[in-house]
C-alpha cells in the first residue's frame, strides 16, 4: 500500500468478469505486479503551494478490460500520484504507466501502460465468485520486508459490509480474510482455485487485531468495470436515507406490524437525495426490488444474507429501486429512481485534487471540508457542529458550500481583524454567502468598502477598496502567492 498507517491499513486488489478456466500458478505469477509511486500531497494551509512528496510501493495485476489489457490495482496505491511505474516479477525494466479511471469511492483503479511490450508474458487473470466461508485464499502482493513476490495464505472468515478507509466515508461489500495483508500488498489479487476472488485492501494492525485482512469482493469489482466500459466512473449511487431496526414488539404492534421479524423505518430523508419526495420519514419499507426486509434491515441475495444496501450498491444512475412500504399502516408501492449521488460529502477524504481558495486582501477564504478539518483542527464550536451535523441536520440546504476565513496573512489592510478567524462566512456587501464562487463574484464587483459578516460576531470585517489594490500586489510578493484564487478542483 502507499501510506503506512498505525491502526488501520489500506491494501487491495481487483477483479473483472468471472471467466471460464482458472489461470495455472506459474502463468498468473507473471500478470502479478509491483507497482512504486511518487505522490504529491495538496497543502491546505497554503494552497497556491505544492505540498511534500513521498513514495511508496503497491500492488496489481492484469486484467482484460473494454479498451483492452491493463493493470487493476486500489486507487489509495495511485491517489496525489505525480510519477506511476510497474515492474514484473523477474524483469529489472520499470513500465511508465497512468492512471486511466479510478474510484476513490470503492478503492479501484485501472492502469494504462505506455508500452505494449509491458504484456508480453502475462495473461489476464480470471474470476472466481464468492469465496465460501472457512475456504482457503492466497494473498499474492509485495509487502514491506523485501523486493520479491510475496504470497500469504489464510481462509475466508467473514463476507460483511464494511467501511472502506481510503474514502472514509462509503461502506461497501467487503470479504474478511486471515491471511496477513501488510502495506504493498495493496492492489494484489487474492486468489482461490487459480480465480480472483478479491483485491486485498486494508486491515488492522497487531495492535488492534490479530490475522483480520479484508479484501474487495467480485461484485464490487464487476461494478466498477462495467461503469468505466462506459468511458468515465460514475460513483455508486445511494438511497440518501438514514433506517432503523424494527425488532422490539410493541413498536411493531403500533405500527400495525405483523410479528414476523420483517420491516424496518426510515428515520430521515436527505433532502436532494434519489428519495427526496418519494420516501418520507416514518414510512416502514417491508420489500426492496422483491426482496423481503427483515428487521434487522438484512435481505437475502444470491444466496448470501446481506444488508439491504446491497440491492442499491449494484445499480447505476438512471436505474430504479421499487419498495414496498406502509404508509400510516397503510399498504403501497413507490419507485425511487437513481438519478445522482448524495452530493455533500463533507467528512470525505479528497484525492487528486487542488484545494480551493480565494485570497483577498491577506484574507484566506476556503470550504469546509475533511482535508481542511485535518489541517486546521479548528477549536471553533460553530465550525466543528457545521461538520459534524452537516448532513444529519441538513446544514447543506442553506450551506451548499460551508465557507471559513481561515487565515489571514499579516498585512496593515488587515490589522486588528484575528478575533474572525475560523469564522462562516455569512454575507458579502449585504449577499448571502453560500458557495466559494459566490466570496469570488462578491469581491470582483466594485465597491468602495467590502463588509464581510461572519456568523455569530457582533461586527463585521471592513476593507476599504482604495487599499485593497495596492494590498494586494505586497501581499503577493511578500508571500509568495502564484495565484489568487482556485474555484475548481
Amino acid at each position: 500500500m502507499k501510506r503506512s498507517f498505525s491502526g488501520i491499513l489500506i491494501i487491495c486488489l481487483v477483479l473483472a468478469q468471472s471467466l471460464a478456466a482458472a489461470t495455472p500458478a506459474t502463468e498468473m505469477k507473471k500478470s502479478v505486479v509491483r507497482i512504486t509511486m511518487t505522490e504529491q500531497e495538496p497543502n491546505y494551509k497554503v494552497p497556491w503551494a505544492p505540498g511534500s512528496t513521498a513514495s511508496g510501493v503497491g500492488a496489481g495485476f492484469v486484467i482484460e478490460t473494454h479498451n483492452g489489457q491493463r493493470v487493476m490495482t486500489n486507487a489509495h496505491v495511485v491517489s496525489n500520484s505525480r510519477f506511476l511505474s510497474v515492474s514484473k516479477e523477474n524483469d529489472p525494466k520499470q513500465y511508465i504507466a497512468h492512471v486511466e479511471f479510478v474510484g476513490h469511492d470503492c478503492d479501484l483503479a485501472v492502469l494504462k501502460i505506455d508500452e505494449a511490450g509491458f504484456f508480453k508474458g502475462t495473461v489476464p487473470l480470471q474470476f472466481g465468485g464468492l469465496p465460501e466461508i472457512e475456504s482457503a485464499v492466497s494473498v499474492y502482493g509485495y509487502p514491506i520486508g523485501g523486493e520479491r513476490m510475496s504470497v500469504t495464505n489464510g481462509v475466508i472468515s467473514r463476507i460483511d459490509f464494511q467501511l472502506y478507509t481510503h474514502s472514509g466515508v462509503d461502506a461497501h461489500l467487503t470479504i474478511q480474510t486471515s491471511a496477513a495483508i501488510n502495506p504493498g500488498n495493496s492492489g494484489g489479487p487474492v486468489l482461490q482455485e487459480g480465480k480472483v476472488v478479491g483485491v486485498a485492501f486494508q486491515g488492522y494492525s497487531g495492535d488492534v487485531a490479530q490475522n483480520v485482512g479484508y479484501m474487495i469482493p467480485v461484485p464490487v469489482v464487476q461494478r466498477f468495470l462495467k461503469d468505466i466500459s462506459h468511458g468515465s466512473y460514475g460513483r455508486y449511487m445511494d438511497l440518501s436515507i438514514s433506517t432503523f431496526k424494527l425488532q422490539n414488539p410493541a413498536m411493531r404492534r403500533a405500527l400495525g406490524l405483523v410479528d414476523d421479524d420483517h420491516g424496518v423505518m426510515v428515520s430521515s430523508v436527505a433532502k436532494e437525495g434519489s428519495s427526496d419526495g418519494v420516501l418520507k420519514q416514518g414510512d416502514v419499507l417491508l420489500e426492496i426490488d422483491g426482496h423481503s426486509i427483515a428487521s434487522d434491515s438484512f435481505v437475502d441475495l444470491d444466496g448470501e444474507h446481506v444488508q439491504m444496501e446491497e440491492i442499491v450498491e449494484r445499480k447505476f444512475k438512471g436505474d430504479e429501486v421499487r419498495f414496498k412500504l406502509l404508509r400510516n399502516k397503510q399498504q403501497m408501492e413507490v419507485t425511487v429512481k437513481l438519478d445522482k449521488a448524495f452530493p455533500y460529502l463533507i467528512q470525505a477524504n479528497t484525492y487528486d485534487v487542488s484545494p480551493r481558495y480565494v485570497l483577498f486582501g491577506g484574507l484566506l477564504f476556503q470550504p469546509l471540508g475533511h482535508d481542511f478539518y485535518e489541517a486546521f483542527q479548528p477549536e471553533d464550536l460553530r465550525v466543528r457542529f457545521f461538520y459534524d451535523f452537516y448532513v444529519s441536520d441538513q446544514l447543506y440546504v442553506d450551506h451548499p458550500e460551508v465557507i471559513i476565513l481561515s487565515t489571514m496573512l499579516p498585512d496593515p489592510i488587515n490589522t486588528y481583524l484575528g478575533e474572525f478567524r475560523n469564522g462562516i462566512v455569512d454575507e458579502i456587501n449585504g449577499v448571502k454567502i453560500r458557495t466559494l464562487k459566490d466570496v469570488s463574484e462578491a469581491l470582483h464587483k466594485t465597491s468602495q468598502y467590502y463588509v464581510i459578516k461572519v456568523l455569530g460576531t457582533g461586527r463585521p470585517i471592513v476593507l476599504e477598496s482604495s487599499a485593497v489594490e495596492p494590498a494586494r500586489a505586497r501581499i503577493l510578493q511578500r508571500y509568495n502567492v502564484s495565484k489568487e484564487e482556485n474555484l475548481s478542483e
